[in-house]
């Protein structure tokens, strides 16, 4: 019963046994902590990367330059400066979350490759343990397979010696020892 919890997914009491090496490291668990704060800067981090954002990004600047190009609005003429200004703020933000997030990032990944490596020791440790208990299990087998031997050589011995004391006392009475009775039948 004790093993299900183990070997079965579905058991409650399974997620916790596969991550109980990285249990040490679970206060990387996020890049900026775990409050509302840290999970919204590093999902704003993570969606710089995405299509989506590089997408809408395009799409803004694209109306942008053609609002102040075509003359619909004024607020920011060629050379754009406040578009560059907006470019700049937008980096000045970007650029310390990406690399405080990838920081984080392979300090978890380390974490974890730590925590698997500990656990592949173990794994190592634990096969060693079953072989070296195979072995000494097959020691003993083999032993008492030779004490078989040894004990189905003596019975061989004293059965030939039994058939031949048997022969000897029908010859000193003067039988015939095929002729005598099996040990055990009634004439």
């Amino acid at each position: 019963m004790a093993n299900d919890a183990a070997s079965n997914p579905a058991h409650p009491h399974h997620e916790h046994h596969f991550f109980r090496f990285h249990l040490p490291h679970a206060h990387l668990g996020s890049a900026f902590g775990n409050d509302w704060f840290a999970l919204k800067a590093e999902a704003f981090a993570r969606f710089f990367g995405t299509p989506t954002f590089l997408v809408g990004q395009t799409v803004v600047v694209l109306v942008w330059i053609v609002l102040n190009v075509t003359g619909v609005t004024k607020f920011d003429v060629y050379p754009f400066i406040l578009l560059n200004l907006a470019f700049s703020l937008q980096s000045a933000y970007a650029a310390p979350l990406i690399l405080l997030a990838q920081t984080r990032q392979s300090d978890r990944d380390k974490a974890h490759a730590e925590a698997d490596a500990q656990h592949r020791e173990d794994l190592a440790r634990a096969s060693d343990e079953r072989q070296a208990v195979a072995a000494q299990q097959t020691a003993i087998l083999v032993e008492m397979v030779q004490q078989n031997m040894s004990l189905t050589e003596t019975v061989r011995e004293l059965t030939e010696r039994v058939a031949a004391l048997t022969a000897e006392v029908h010859t000193r009475l003067g039988c015939d020892p095929d002729e005598a009775p099996a040990a055990g039948k009634k004439a």
